[in-house]
């Protein structure tokens, strides 16, 4: 994603929680400061998994990141997840990048 605010840390697969049986996958999306990646968070939270079980996300900011955690039973549930949030993320970023400050870049 190139965009001004800068490069995500992905993970390349899910990986399996041998505990659980689960996949898991994580994503770190960092921003130019701790007050857009809360603008993000909050941006991206009223957005609900759609389907009842089979997957969870979890998402936090810690200092300038946005930390995304997902975990699935199916590998089908998961990739439509995460494809419609990399959309929304994508969208948010725009919007931020379309009305930040000049002066703040």
């Amino acid at each position: 994603m190139a965009t001004s605010h800068g490069s995500t840390n992905m993970q390349r697969e899910p990986s399996v929680n041998h505990a659980t049986g689960k996949l898991e996958f994580s994503l770190d999306v960092p921003f130019p400061s701790g007050r857009e990646a809360a603008i993000a968070l909050r941006s991206l939270s009223p957005d609900k998994e759609p389907r009842k079980g089979g997957i969870t996300k979890e998402m936090t900011v810690t200092g300038n990141t946005l930390s995304v955690r997902w975990t699935a039973e199916e590998a089908r549930i998961l990739r439509v997840s995460v494809n419609s949030f990399m959309d929304h993320l994508s969208l948010v970023l725009e919007t931020m990048e379309m009305f930040s400050s000049p002066f703040s870049q």
